[in-house]
């Protein structure tokens, strides 16, 4: 039995043993809503189903450490709904809890709406849901670490403290990031943002809270199940990311893409393969240059973990800077303004 077994098998041991625990302690079974998309004909919603203790009161994951964000304890097998309007469509979690459900004929107009996800035995709560224009020519893809937040991932023991010891509220964005975002949203006006992290769904909430009171636009993230797989211990972040853009090229079969990340990990590569294979769906990839410090905090050497501009051979527009305000005038040196 390989190892990633063995620790799925005691993950899922534990869990139950919490589960029944919980419910013994008169613990019920808590909706966590994230932010759904998808366009005038189709929309996907997102959710989980937890247990939480009702004398707790509301959570406050802003406020919290990193760490205690990740003490969940997952309802599988749970049945659970999802209602736009008149349209009700069911389902069950998967053994983390998680349902992602699709809903046709909805009849939402472009913009932001809501969707309720009901479950048995736990109050119902409303998702938002980002309905596309068709008309938007443009979509913009962002990485989260990094790029916006001051993470200085992948380092283990850096990345422990920032992402479960650190307080949210007390991390820090990248400067000028926001201010960019603004621009690009000003000169495309119809274009969706979408956060794109290796990052786990437990952080939704903070970072949710972290991107507004920041002042990046809100848009849906898309991020991943945190601990062991079939195939490993963790999850494969390149190929999480690459699933997910391949999902957003089918979704938006008329939209180029601008894809947006940093050098500290493997977004050059990501990026530049997802550009290779469909050079004429990608608008421009836009990296972020992590200082020599960032580096080596973040990976343990001086250079870049992938470096764009030897990786990634291909045709469409490279832009580079250390920060939003060099990123941006770089965009804006290589796309002039009509």
């Amino acid at each position: 039995m390989a190892l990633s077994d063995i620790m799925r098998k005691a993950e899922s041991s534990l869990n139950s043993f919490t589960l029944k625990r919980s419910q013994r302690g008169g613990w019920q079974p808590l909706i966590v809503g994230y932010t759904g998309y998808g366009t005038t004909e189709q929309v996907r919603v997102f959710g989980r189903v937890l247990m939480h203790d009702p004398d707790e009161g509301k959570r406050d994951t802003w406020g919290k450490r990193g760490y205690q964000q990740f003490l969940t304890i997952q309802v599988e097998h749970h049945d659970v709904s999802v209602t736009i309007g008149e349209k009700t469509v069911t389902g069950t979690t998967d053994r983390n809890g998680y349902r992602d459900l699709l809903v046709h004929d909805h009849g939402l107009e472009p913009g932001w709406h809501t969707a309720t996800i009901e479950a048995a035995n736990a109050n119902a709560v409303e998702a938002q849901l980002l309905i596309v224009d068709p008309a938007a020519k443009i979509g913009i893809v962002s990485d989260i670490d990094d790029t916006v937040l001051v993470t200085w991932l992948p380092r283990a023991l850096t990345a422990a403290w920032n992402s479960w010891a650190k307080r949210p509220s007390k991390r820090q964005a990248v400067p000028g990031m926001a201010e960019f975002y603004a621009q690009l949203q000003q000169r495309f006006p119809q274009a969706p943002v979408f956060y794109l992290s290796t990052g786990a769904w437990n952080t939704f909430g903070s970072l949710k809270k972290f991107l507004s009171h920041h002042g990046f636009p809100a848009g849906p993230m898309l991020l991943t199940d945190w601990g062991p797989t079939e195939t490993g211990l963790f999850r494969s972040g390149q190929e999480h990311k690459r699933v997910q853009l391949r999902n957003l090229l089918i979704a938006y079969p008329d939209m180029q893409w601008i894809l947006i990340g940093d050098d500290g990990q493997h977004d050059p590569l990501t990026y530049g393969d997802v550009a290779n294979e469909h050079p004429d769906r990608i608008h421009s990839v836009l990296i972020r240059n992590l200082s020599p410090q960032e580096q080596l905090l973040s990976h343990g050497s001086l250079s870049p973990l992938a470096a764009a501009n030897e990786e990634g051979d291909f045709s469409i527009p490279l832009i580079q800077g250390a920060n939003g305000n060099a990123i941006a005038a770089a965009f804006n040196a290589a796309h002039p303004k009509d």
